[in-house]
């Protein structure tokens, strides 16, 4: 479990949910995961857009558990493609969480986090 400075568990859990998205995006776009430097960039604009802190070690450790949530899906029907994954999104680039898709990554995220994962 991660010990947080900065984001509560909700939060926690949807900025992860955001950086297994992300990764899958760049993984369906270019064949590859985020780079470090676009994960960095990815979650500071998730921070920036939730009004949100987080110290280094929690991003950190919330980047390498996406790719982990990213890695169990990618196999999923239309996980591979860019076009099914851009409607994940809203305008803005923020998750839409009307979407069961994005509800059912969120939940495989809290269950990661708290250690239920299998």
């Amino acid at each position: 479990m991660i010990e947080s400075t900065g984001l509560d568990e909700e939060a926690r859990a949807e900025l992860l949910c955001y950086l297994a998205i992300a990764q899958l995006v760049s993984k369906a776009r270019g064949g590859v995961w985020l780079r470090t430097d676009h994960l960095v960039e990815s979650t500071r604009i998730w921070l920036a857009g939730n009004g949100a802190k987080a110290n280094w070690s929690e991003r950190v450790e919330l980047g390498t558990l996406s790719k982990k949530i990213a890695l169990g899906l990618i196999g999923l029907p239309g996980f591979a493609d860019t076009e099914c994954l851009a409607r994940l999104f809203t305008d803005g680039w923020r998750l839409d969480y009307r979407s069961p898709v994005v509800r059912g990554i969120y939940s495989a995220c809290v269950a990661e986090l708290n250690g239920e994962a299998t």
